[in-house]
């Protein structure tokens, strides 16, 4: 299911130019986009978190709404269209929109992205080792040996991999001729 949007959510607490907006540098790069899929599920699933975080911030700047005004709005004012699309109602509630988005995010993430999340969360950890500490240093370097024969068995076992599926191609060929 796609999410379209007639209007940025908060379109009506700021307006930004067209200019701005459309200035064909995108938020998240397309490159990754073009490699293999083990890569495209990592980088979406970072995407995908990221955005379940932006739209949780944007939930958290809005105005919190009075009691008059939480009953005078549906419970969503996104609606599917004949396409499978949904589209967001002129004036629908931007509280309930942005819910709806969050949770269909975070639904998608559920569904196909776990491996993927617990990946990222290794890698964030990564960035966040403290480089100047001693002993830090002293246990990575103990750790190195391990890890180093990993990496390359890890490099070796796919061009072993690669060298394979080429085998197997041009014997699927020669098969195909004969």
């Amino acid at each position: 299911m796609k999410i379209r949007s007639r209007h940025t959510p908060n379109a009506e607490l700021q307006k930004i130019p067209p200019k701005e907006r459309f200035n064909g540098k995108p938020v998240f790069t397309r490159e990754p986009l073009t490699d293999k899929i083990e890569a495209k599920m990592v980088f979406m699933g970072g995407v995908l978190d990221t955005y379940e975080k932006l739209i949780s911030h944007m939930l958290k700047q809005l105005p919190t709404p009075s009691p008059q005004e939480a009953g005078t709005h549906p419970a969503s004012a996104v609606t599917p269209t004949a396409g499978g699309d949904a589209e967001v109602g002129d004036g629908g509630d931007i509280r309930a929109e942005l819910s709806y988005i969050l949770k269909k995010v975070q639904d998608l993430k559920l569904k196909g992205y776990r491996e993927q999340e617990k990946l990222l969360r290794g890698l964030q950890a990564l960035k966040h080792i403290q480089m100047d500490n001693f002993v830090i240093q002293s246990k990575a370097l103990w750790e190195l040996p391990w890890l180093y024969e990993e990496a390359s068995t890890l490099t070796e076992n796919i061009r072993m991999e690669r060298r394979r599926r080429r085998r197997q191609a041009r014997r699927a060929k020669t098969h195909l001729r004969v």
